[in-house]
């Protein structure tokens, strides 16, 4: 499936897998991504995110290469 933007992407998706570093995802609005997935998981393998931010935010986080 082929959508416009991350946040048609994230509607209903069991993770958020981020897989770029575009800007456009460096700038999400991590509250609205957490009420469209369907449990609030994010799967990080360009380490954009600070882990200990997303995880405050009520995220599970995974990155690739840290804690």
């Amino acid at each position: 499936t082929f959508v416009d933007d991350p946040y048609s992407a994230a509607e209903g998706a069991d993770a958020l897998v981020i897989v770029t570093e575009w800007d456009a995802f460096r700038a999400l609005d991590l509250d609205r991504i957490k009420t469209l997935l369907k449990a609030p998981v994010i799967v990080d393998l360009r380490n954009i995110y600070r882990p200990g931010d997303i995880r405050k935010r009520g995220f599970a986080y995974v990155s690739v290469g840290r804690e």
